[in-house]
């Protein structure tokens, strides 16, 4: 189901401009629905306030029916296979723990730590360490040391300059 704002904004005005709450039943919010239905939408404070954020209540019931939607078709595992940050609320397909790793030390500058792989990635800390030193000795990626004593996996071709390392 598509929520719509004109069908919101018509809910909101023939419940007295908010104060039954119509609108918010309408978007699933039923227990703040009930709540403006008891105390007249807040004495009208919630009517107001719902008047200039309907749309984004609007968008964000469609965004939180279509990740229920996607998640019941078995589709993904989790809402993080489903959206990432900074990519628009895109579907975002499973990738690799190789591809994680490559799309992050391209962010970096080349630079990417088992942490950043386990984060990024529906993988442990562990498997994420054996990846990057599967790509280690293939040669596609350097073990560095940071000024800090942090192991870092370094991918040349996506680096800016090699400083903030000590070799080991």
């Amino acid at each position: 189901m598509k929520y719509s704002l004109p069908v919101a904004y018509a809910l909101w005005a023939i419940s007295g401009f908010g104060a039954l709450g119509l609108h918010r039943f309408y978007l699933g919010k039923t227990g703040t629905g009930f709540l403006w239905l008891l105390t007249g939408g807040l004495a009208g404070a919630g009517g107001l306030y719902d008047l200039f954020t309907l749309p984004r209540q609007v968008q964000e019931a469609n965004l939180r029916n279509d990740v229920e939607a996607a998640l019941t078709m078995g589709g993904a595992r989790s809402a993080g296979e489903l959206y990432a940050p900074g990519m628009d609320s895109r579907f975002r397909k499973s990738e690799s723990p190789e591809k994680t790793i490559l799309r992050i030390a391209r962010k970096n500058s080349g630079q990417v730590t088992p942490g950043e792989v386990a984060i990024e990635s529906d993988i442990s800390i562990d498997e994420a360490r054996k990846a990057l030193d599967e790509l280690a000795k293939k040669g596609i990626a350097e073990v560095r040391v940071r000024s800090s004593g942090v192991l870092v996996y370094f991918f040349p071709e996506f680096a800016d300059d090699r400083k903030d390392f000590a070799d080991i």
